[in-house]
């Protein structure tokens, strides 16, 4: 395994100038988009520095496997995985697109989140302590930081470019949506959650929660952006799993800790991370993508 130096952000010259997300950069091809996964980490809706080396690249492949597992129950926008088979224009920038890429098809983006929650944890265990629901739904009483619900909830959020995303009630997301599509979307978010989730329990791994992000070809439902990361969904140590503690976590949640920490509002410009806390959550990456995918990253 070589380990990759970071890639802040990519510089493709001759290509349209990219739409840079928190942690990816975008360029629109015209007929399709590229989507590059960079070294960024993000946390309460900063960038944070330095990035971690290699990061994009697991979050990358690890979508990839996913994509590939969950296809038959939903379509998703992957058009081309590896560069060879990325158009011309794209061969001479090999060396930062290589296994953190992906070419994909356009889509009208759903511009909300659908979240899936298995267990109480984040926004929604801060909501069921002071109100005893989640999104609007009401839990039963007596739950605890980590417990497991009866059964998995669709808990849909905001979509924001910039500041933080909301949580929403799924009526408003039909009032805006309309209510067959916002079905749709709950009923292929619970089976693919539950579809993940089965897959990370025969490794060891608890999926607490996860979020997806679909769009509409026509009016096709598919799966785009990334799926099942340490990014986007908490993934806990099955064997450590305790109701009431806080969960040995193998995801971003160890870089959220450390910054509730260090004492930082979460308003002024977060402090740098130290190099241990860049190894340990590069360590807790590796770590999640070959519980689940069985292999190592290409780094």
């Amino acid at each position: 395994m070589v380990m990759s130096s970071t890639v802040w952000e990519t510089t493709l010259p001759g290509l349209p100038e990219p739409r840079r997300g928190k942690v990816r950069d975008i360029y629109d091809l015209g007929d399709s988009l590229l989507i590059v996964a960079c070294d960024r980490i993000s946390a309460y809706d900063h960038v944070l520095r330095p990035g971690i080396p290699g990061k994009g690249r697991i979050l990358n492949q690890m979508s990839n496997f996913w994509f590939g597992r969950l296809g038959p129950i939903v379509p998703n926008h992957l058009l081309a995985t590896d560069v060879d088979e990325y158009p011309p224009e794209l061969q001479d920038y090999r060396d930062q697109l290589e296994g953190r890429s992906v070419l994909v098809q356009k889509a009208e983006v759903i511009p909300f989140e659908c979240v899936a929650r298995g267990y109480l944890a984040g926004s929604g265990y801060r909501e069921y302590t002071a109100d005893g629901t989640v999104c609007g739904l009401p839990l039963e009483p007596g739950l605890v930081r980590a417990s497991r619900l009866a059964s998995p909830i669709f808990t849909p959020a905001t979509k924001e470019d910039s500041g933080h995303d909301e949580n929403i009630t799924f009526e408003y997301m039909a009032s805006e949506l309309g209510a067959e599509l916002s079905e749709r979307l709950r009923a292929v978010t619970l089976d693919l959650y539950r579809r993940g989730e089965s897959h990370a329990a025969s490794n060891g791994l608890l999926l607490a929660d996860t979020k997806f992000e679909f769009g509409l070809v026509g009016d096709r439902v598919i799966l785009i952006d990334e799926v099942l990361t340490p990014d986007s969904s908490r993934y806990w140590e099955a064997s450590q799993w305790h109701p009431g503690e806080e969960p040995v976590s193998v995801d971003k949640q160890y870089v959220r800790n450390w910054l509730d920490d260090s004492g930082w509002d979460h308003e002024a410009p977060p402090p740098e991370l130290p190099d241990a806390v860049v190894e340990g959550t590069l360590a807790r990456y590796r770590e999640a993508f070959m519980r689940i995918t069985g292999s190592e990253p290409d780094l």
